[in-house]
């Protein structure tokens, strides 16, 4: 078996936010040619996309063509909204959740739903989240990795973590609105080198501030295979020895203590990396992820593991056993 514990998706038809509420800075999407559609911001291009980004039915062809039995569900990041007024971003959230939930209802052994929040209003956010996961029936939430720059570790949000934990609600942590925009103009670079950067800093805010340590029972992904972090941890971990007066102010644990707290997706696009992520958090700490349908993800889902030297039992965790620990989902939910 095999899950996909990363892939976006869109509805088909998104309503004129901007002209709705009054402001821009929200995505429309024109369909300009067949089974093509622009994503359009503010009057730019943002991104081009193509049918598998918001067709299920496309989605279950390629799942088939890659062997992926299931897909988990979440949507695109640029979608968070976090910087629009809470009631608008809870009624784009609406729109989104209940639209994922549409698409596992047609297919339920091919998807599972991941939710968004308007987590600039942590009120609004639980009880969204208290909706998708008694109405909508989905596993979790996936979230980005700070809200209008303040790191998701930050006190304030301890209350939704602390919700997540006790409704046993999976989180999915992935980059968006990344760091350092004004320096990486070129090249590519904010998706190169600020999403990982992004995703350690979202690792260390949580670990530093004792997040972790206060909530055990929090299950927690993050995207990009922790970015930076996992190369970074000796670093991390030497500075927290030797200037434990800057470091260690929130939680005096040693940062390691954590890595079998969360989780990582398996996508390090290298083999070696790949290893040493086993050998550091356990094969039980990872899960395939793809970033599907876009470019920047594995183009073919699986392969990197398939192909792998890791052993069988190692290979059944990161293709579906620590996807269903994550997800709190049994297997047979999907025979």
């Amino acid at each position: 078996m095999r899950i996909d514990t990363h892939t976006h998706i869109m509805p088909k038809i998104l309503p004129d936010f901007n002209q709705k509420f009054g402001y821009g800075g929200f995505i429309t999407l024109e369909h300009h040619k067949t089974c093509c559609a622009k994503m359009i911001r503010d009057n730019e291009v943002f991104r081009e996309i193509e049918s598998n980004c918001w067709d299920p039915e496309v989605r279950v062809d390629e799942c088939n063509h890659h062997k992926i039995d299931v897909q988990v569900l979440s949507t695109i990041p640029v979608l968070f909204y976090y910087w629009a007024k809470d009631i608008h971003a809870l009624e784009v959230s609406k729109y989104l959740n209940n639209h994922i939930a549409e698409v596992v209802d047609l297919f339920p052994k091919r998807f599972v739903g991941l939710g968004t929040v308007p987590l600039q209003n942590i009120d609004l956010s639980i009880k969204e989240m208290e909706r998708c996961k008694h109405e909508l029936g989905m596993s979790g939430l996936e979230i980005g990795t700070h809200v209008n720059g303040k790191n998701i570790g930050e006190a304030e949000f301890f209350p939704f973590f602390e919700a997540a934990a006790e409704l046993n609600m999976s989180i999915f942590v992935h980059p968006w609105d990344m760091l350092g925009k004004d320096r990486m103009k070129k090249y590519w670079l904010p998706w190169l080198v600020g999403m990982p950067a992004e995703t350690s800093l979202a690792i260390c805010s949580m670990i530093f501030s004792g997040l972790f340590e206060k909530l055990p029972n929090l299950k927690v992904m993050f995207a990009h295979a922790g970015g930076a972090f996992p190369s970074s941890l000796g670093r991390i971990e030497h500075g927290f020895n030797v200037r434990p007066d800057l470091v260690a102010v929130d939680n005096p644990e040693n940062p390691t203590k954590y890595l079998r707290n969360f989780y990582l997706d398996s996508l390090t696009h290298d083999e070696n990396m790949l290893y040493f992520l086993v050998k550091m958090f356990g094969s039980d700490r990872l899960a395939l992820g793809t970033d599907y349908p876009f470019p920047l993800g594995e183009l073919q889902p699986g392969k990197l593991i398939e192909n792998s030297y890791l052993n069988k039992d190692d290979k059944e965790n990161l293709f579906y056993k620590t996807a269903l620990d994550w997800l709190g989902i049994d297997k047979k939910c999907f025979i």
